[in-house]
């Protein structure tokens, strides 16, 4: 991955890769339609405070070759956190992203209906922040 993107990757080890949210979608995307890997599947994404920066972590596998990855990415903005949607690359990613959104208030820059799932609209802040209360 390095080679496909040089200066993408901030970390990697034998559990998962990090990568920068500027080449997010770009990865996510090699990641899908280079034959040799093939994750096309999304099983899971969520997301974590840690105070300095929030991490938001996705799980993919590749059916077709059994084989299965962590990616993951930072944003250092508490205001406004952003990373780019996957969700025209996995459908799955579309209600996964929007749980995010509500509960931690992560924007999904470029997903098609970002809008709160489970809290309702006008509900102030967001609860598993670890700074909400």
């Amino acid at each position: 991955m390095t080679k496909a993107f040089p200066g993408t990757v901030v970390a990697a080890d034998k559990a998962a890769v990090v990568v920068t949210s500027k080449s997010l979608y770009q990865v996510a995307e090699f990641l899908k339609n280079t034959p040799a890997l093939d994750f096309d599947y999304l099983t899971n994404l969520t997301a974590v405070d840690y105070m300095d920066y929030f991490e938001v972590v996705y799980h993919v596998i590749s059916l077709k070759h059994n084989h299965s990855l962590v990616l993951k990415t930072r944003c250092h903005d508490r205001d406004k956190p952003a990373v780019p949607s996957v969700v025209s690359l996995w459908r799955s990613a579309d209600f996964q992203e929007r749980e995010a959104y509500d509960l931690m208030g992560i924007i999904f820059e470029g997903h098609p209906n970002l809008k709160r799932l489970l809290l309702w609209e006008g509900f102030v802040g967001y609860p598993l922040r670890r700074d909400y209360l």
